[in-house]
């Protein structure tokens, strides 16, 4: 009886060690998408290195779909009913960049058929404000998540939202409508939360330092590690950071 249950013992350790081996780290995806501020983000420089840090038992996964200058109308179907909803002219004949979203999200769900959770990060809106387009901004925030969700199959998708810089802030009634529902947005969904990014486009200029519309090398990366630090905390159900600096 001693040998049989040593013998058992042995085998079930080899078993454990060999599928335990052999089982799949959980996937996490994140959808890194927006326009001129999410295309000169470099993940490699702060956000990958920051998921190693944060899910070493787990696999990271990642794509962009980002270009410079775009309104959130370009991935908003419904924006033309929005938009008359708010009393406002711009209209769009197709989305550009929704689509990409979904087609090589179907990719990554070919190699991993059940990821763990999905993010998606989102930095635009400085378009928006210089359109003066603000009163629908909070709207097709929602329905893009909304959209996300459905088209995805993932309703419990988790969202970072990069609200814009103080570039102009001060002085411009639109830019600070649209930093107002970028937090707003992140605040009303348990699945939500929002980056601080006033500190990371200071930039000197003729002796001069200014806030400027783009972000600074070091700050793109200290963008990167916020996307993934309040992700962590929305994946694992804790807080995000209220004040959009995550520690």
């Amino acid at each position: 009886m001693k040998h049989s249950s040593s013998f058992l013992i042995i085998i079930t350790f080899i078993l454990t060690a060999v599928y335990g081996q052999c089982a799949e780290k959980p996937v996490h995806v994140f959808i890194l998408s927006g326009q001129s501020n999410m295309a000169g983000m470099n993940p490699a420089s702060g956000f990958v290195p920051e998921t190693k840090k944060l899910f070493t038992d787990a696999e990271v996964v990642y794509f962009k779909v980002a270009r410079g200058g775009q309104p959130i109308r370009l991935w908003v179907e419904e924006w033309n009913t929005i938009a008359k909803k708010h009393k406002l002219k711009a209209q769009i004949k197709a989305t550009s960049y929704y689509k990409p979203i979904l087609e090589q999200y179907a990719g990554i769900i070919k190699d991993h058929p059940n990821p763990q959770s999905v993010t998606f990060c989102w930095m635009q809106g400085e378009r928006d404000a210089k359109e003066q387009l603000s009163a629908a901004y909070t709207d097709a925030m929602k329905q893009l998540i909304a959209n996300l969700r459905r088209d995805l199959k993932q309703p419990e998708m988790n969202f970072v939202i990069g609200r814009l810089s103080d570039c102009r802030k001060d002085n411009d009634k639109s830019w600070t409508s649209v930093r107002k529902s970028q937090v707003d947005v992140a605040n009303s969904d348990p699945h939500g939360s929002w980056v601080d990014c006033d500190d990371l486009n200071d930039k000197e200029k003729n002796g001069v330092k200014h806030d400027d519309l783009h972000y600074t090398q070091e700050g793109y990366a200290i963008l990167g590690r916020r996307y993934a630090r309040q992700a962590k905390a929305l994946i694992t159900g804790k807080a995000p950071a209220k004040n959009g600096r995550p520690e």
